[in-house]
């Protein structure tokens, strides 16, 4: 991922917090290209080279009724979900995504001291990321303003650690996500700081697929803790790997998308997209 890239996200991003702005009152091509500066012509050019499909199929993406359809999906067998996120099977699923390590107490309780992470910054589809990674496995994907809050931001969670801005294979690795063809994406795994709550939260998050969507309550009843919805949200809330842990594919029962760690126009754009996607 280029600049150029991450300048045209930052366009697309602000027209779709207009159309969602401004949904009751339709605003025409014209207008949402007018509030990126762009003509009409090169705005839709643009948008559909970003997301596969014109702003005004985007818009039937991120709409109410089109995520209440997408939960009534919820019940996908594991072979479905290895289908939908383009992989050969329900192994080549496992193997991809369950690796979750937690941090041993120690490394919980001592703020990462003795810690040595790895970090660096790279373009995404949705912007500019902070990602990391100690020798076992990624510890850290952020969606940023700026390369130094990232970092504040790294350390925040880390304070004790040491640090040295170096790309690794497992970032490399990691960020390969991004790529529709998921079936070379080597394992990848994850080394997390988390209570054992927090992790059996964000490993359920694994399993919705690409392009489908859950809710804070089907969650709970995932991790067997049905009376749970709210501890569930303030650990999906918590979630230090952005896009990788789709937490992004957590919405309200009503179908509304709600809010997002990384800003709630950044989890509308991931979700449209996705959906775009896999349509």
């Amino acid at each position: 991922m280029n600049e150029q890239e991450n300048i045209n996200y930052e366009r697309i991003a602000k027209a779709i917090a207009h159309i969602k702005d401004n949904f009751k009152e339709q605003p025409s091509l014209d207008e949402i290209a007018e509030q990126v500066h762009l003509s009409p012509y090169h705005f839709q050019r643009m948008f559909k080279e970003w997301a596969g499909v014109t702003p005004k199929q985007f818009l039937k993406y991120t709409s109410v009724q089109h995520a209440k359809s997408l939960l009534k999906e919820t019940n996908a067998t594991l072979f479905d979900t290895a289908m939908e996120t383009g992989l050969s099977g329900p192994s080549r699923l496992h193997d991809l995504f369950i690796s979750i390590e937690g941090m041993t107490p120690g490394e919980y309780k001592n703020d990462g001291e003795n810690l040595t992470i790895n970090y660096s910054y790279a373009q995404s589809p949705f912007g500019l990321v902070t990602i990391a990674s100690t020798p076992k496995g990624l510890c850290h994907i952020a969606f940023i303003d700026d390369e130094e809050k990232g970092l504040y931001e790294l350390k925040q969670q880390f304070p004790r650690a040491t640090y040295h801005q170096r790309v690794d294979q497992t970032q490399v690795n990691a960020l390969m996500i991004f790529a529709n063809d998921w079936s070379q994406i080597p394992k990848i795994k994850l080394h997390l700081k988390g209570s054992d709550f927090q992790i059996k939260v964000w490993e359920s998050l694994l399993k919705i697929p690409k392009g489908q969507l859950s809710t804070y309550g089907a969650i709970a009843k995932e991790i067997e803790q049905p009376k749970a919805s709210r501890a569930v949200g303030t650990a999906i809330g918590n979630n230090p790997i952005a896009y990788l842990i789709p937490c992004h594919r957590v919405i309200q029962s009503s179908g509304q998308l709600g809010g997002y760690r990384w800003h709630p126009t950044r989890k509308t754009a991931i979700i449209g997209w996705e959906s775009a996607q896999t349509q």
